[in-house]
């Protein structure tokens, strides 16, 4: 079908949306947006608005750039970057469920699915296929692996190393390992990630050192492991840590 703007839906000149669109009623796409093809905007989402930041001066000239296939729900807002000439990225295929928020200067993957009342500060990433929990929020500057499952309310401070389910505050459960499976993800490539998850979060030193000497040995031959190791080479933000039960029943780090 050909792109569709319903009546009283506000697409501004300059706008550029892609191919089988549809800007349902009262949604606005401001002018500092580029669109896929078969995206479709839900009422009361605004896709563009200025970023929430003092500083910013509004004749910058920033924008936001959305994949195919993405579904933007109800009253969510995606905000442009406070760069001149950058841009607040979504990859294709995303779901923004109604209320989600994208801060300035956000980078998120494909097949993200943000639901409802999810809150990405600026300057967060997020990985392709994560989920993320009706009204979780993540802090500024946040990295998240992708193929992460963040649980409703979960409150994220910290990095989140790929492949992993994380709760509450900053606090790891363990791997993905459903959604590893649903991804065709190898037994023998899960197995080596889980190898991977003990020799980082549970023995003794620095996690990002543990990480490197880990990936170093020569033991990984799954991409999956290769990229999840590789994670703790980069960012400026601490990581979040697994939690494990000793035998008596005490919680150690």
């Amino acid at each position: 079908m050909a792109t569709v703007i319903h009546p009283t839906a506000i697409v501004e000149p300059g706008a550029q949306l892609g191919l089988d669109c549809e800007i349902m009623a009262h949604a606005i796409v401001t002018r500092h947006c580029t669109v896929g093809d078969r995206v479709i905007v839900h009422p009361f989402a605004v896709l563009g608005g200025d970023p929430q930041y003092l500083k910013f001066d509004r004749a910058t000239p920033t924008g936001v750039r959305i994949g195919s296939g993405s579904v933007i729900r109800e009253h969510v807002t995606i905000n442009r970057s406070i760069h001149a000439g950058q841009a607040t990225v979504l990859g294709d295929n995303c779901f923004f469920m109604a209320a989600s928020h994208a801060g300035h200067d956000c980078e998120v993957g494909s097949g993200v699915v943000l639901a409802n009342g999810t809150l990405l500060a600026g300057h967060v990433s997020v990985g392709d296929n994560t989920f993320m929990g009706g009204g979780s929020a993540v802090h500024q500057f946040c990295r998240i692996g992708e193929g992460v499952m963040v649980a409703g309310h979960a409150s994220i401070t910290r990095d989140i190393a790929p492949f992993l389910m994380v709760a509450e505050r900053d606090e790891v459960i363990g791997l993905n390992a459903v959604g590893l499976r649903r991804r065709g993800v190898s037994r023998a490539a899960i197995a080596e990630l889980k190898r991977a998850f003990q020799a980082v979060f549970f023995a003794p030193g620095n996690i990002r050192e543990l990480a490197a000497a880990e990936l170093a040995a020569g033991r990984c031959t799954a991409e999956e492991t290769k990229r999840f190791l590789g994670f703790f080479a980069g960012g400026k933000r601490s990581f979040a840590r697994a939690r494990r039960v000793a035998a008596e029943g005490e919680e150690t780090e």
